[in-house]
């Protein structure tokens, strides 16, 4: 009798052992697939910013796996225009994977002070639909880390308003073009297509 209640405890404590283990069990089998998927996100893309229209949170993982043309924006620039350029290069290559990401500056002092009146110039003056984020620093000691990466990736932080990274598939920089580069320049638009 002593030896079989013994036993039944012995087995009793081996299965709750085993069931003890089984959450981890089941913890660390989900472990790898959880710490997969920050990897196919490159860490240059995996941050959060606020969408200018309504200032929704935007992880720019979303973009992870497409090349990536990041502009720093102005309302009152003499490059202003350039937001037609870039609506055609995203009308353009979009279906093929690039999407260009706008960010609003005030560094160089030619943005608008509201969110609304950025806007209504991106949407309802250069009828742009490609991503546009709310209002950021880019450039010095202060600048966002999305655009303080780009600069210590390639020695070179924006100097002016519509200064161009493009980023590869992999979330590599591949290159950097100053403000006078225009969207439709042909060493931009080549760098592009051979990305793509």
């Amino acid at each position: 009798m002593l030896k079989s209640v013994s036993l039944f405890l012995l087995v009793s404590a081996a299965s709750a052992g085993a069931m003890a283990q089984s959450p981890a069990a089941h913890a660390s089998a989900a472990a790898p697939a959880a710490a997969a998927a920050p990897a196919s996100c490159p860490a240059l893309l995996n941050q959060n910013f606020k969408r200018l229209q309504d200032e929704a949170p935007q992880n720019l993982c979303q973009y992870a796996g497409k090349v990536v043309l990041v502009v720093n924006t102005a309302s009152y620039c003499g490059y202003t225009k350039q937001y037609e350029g870039l609506e055609k290069l995203y009308a353009k290559y979009g279906p093929r994977s690039l999407v260009v990401l706008g960010f609003p500056s005030n560094d160089f002092k030619q943005e608008a002070e509201s969110a609304k009146d950025i806007a209504d110039l991106c949407y309802n003056t250069y009828g742009v639909k490609f991503p546009m984020f709310a209002k950021t620093v880019v450039s010095g000691p202060n600048a966002n880390p999305l655009h303080a990466s780009l600069a210590k990736q390639t020695g070179k932080e924006p100097k002016w308003n519509f200064t161009k990274y493009l980023i590869g598939r992999d979330g590599k920089v591949i290159e950097h073009f100053p403000s006078k580069v225009a969207p439709e320049d042909p060493q931009l638009v080549s760098k592009i297509e051979a990305a793509l």
